[in-house]
């Protein structure tokens, strides 16, 4: 993302204070800049006006990248680390986000009713495998009219990015910024064929960038 881009939506999360916290203003603008995510989920979301349910939403940057990009479509996001909510929260009310909500949700326990577009990212590494191909047909369902299902996550196998992939999802719990660590890395073709039996069609290509991660993007639609 460019950087005026990367600056204008992280002064969201800048304490009000000057002498304030100023984590999670830096990690914004740090991820803005240097990960293909964001980038990557909004141009497979543009173009639909269909309610989105962000799935693991932590601080709800996707909201702010939605807004600055223009997409105006609603917008929940659920994540169960309630005081990434809180802040999500606060955040969204300072910044008067417009048609944007948060609430405390475990997806390994609880899968919300909704019908629209789906965001599951960086999320299914942290759930067993029986939880994540429930979650996943539960999304799949959910999509309605123009909804699309977005995902991105690491993919399971032994290559360099997959090992770092590992390392860095284990280092992310243990400083606790994770709550959990990784249960299960999803491999791509399960993934394509438990999404085509549910009826959509997907596509699936590297968003690696300039991160050494083994992360990839999936979209996927009614067929």
């Amino acid at each position: 993302m460019a950087a005026h881009d990367a600056r204008a939506i992280a002064r969201a999360f800048a304490p009000r204070h000057p002498l304030g916290n100023r984590w999670d203003y830096c990690y914004v603008l740090s991820k803005l800049r240097s990960d293909p995510l964001y980038p990557g989920v909004l141009e497979a979301l543009r173009g639909s006006q269909a309610p989105l349910l962000d799935m693991g939403c932590g601080l709800g940057l996707l909201a702010h990248a939605l807004r600055h990009d223009g997409q105006r479509q609603p917008y929940r996001g659920v994540d169960n680390d309630a005081a990434k909510i809180r802040r999500a929260d606060g955040v969204a009310h300072r910044a008067g986000l417009a048609a944007s909500r948060f609430e405390v949700m475990d997806l390994a326990t609880t899968l919300p009713e909704h019908r629209g577009s789906v965001a599951i990212l960086d999320v299914l590494q942290y759930l067993p495998a029986e939880a994540q191909s429930a979650l996943l047909r539960r999304a799949a369902a959910m999509l309605d009219g123009d909804g699309r299902l977005v995902l991105r996550m690491a993919l399971a196998d032994d290559s360099r990015r997959g090992r770092i992939s590992r390392i860095g999802d284990r280092a992310a719990n243990w400083i606790g910024w994770m709550q959990f660590r990784p249960r299960h890395y999803p491999d791509a073709a399960s993934l394509r064929t438990l999404l085509e039996q549910a009826g959509l069609r997907v596509s699936l290509a590297p968003l690696y960038g300039n991160t050494p991660f083994n992360n990839w993007l999936l979209v996927a639609h009614r067929a």
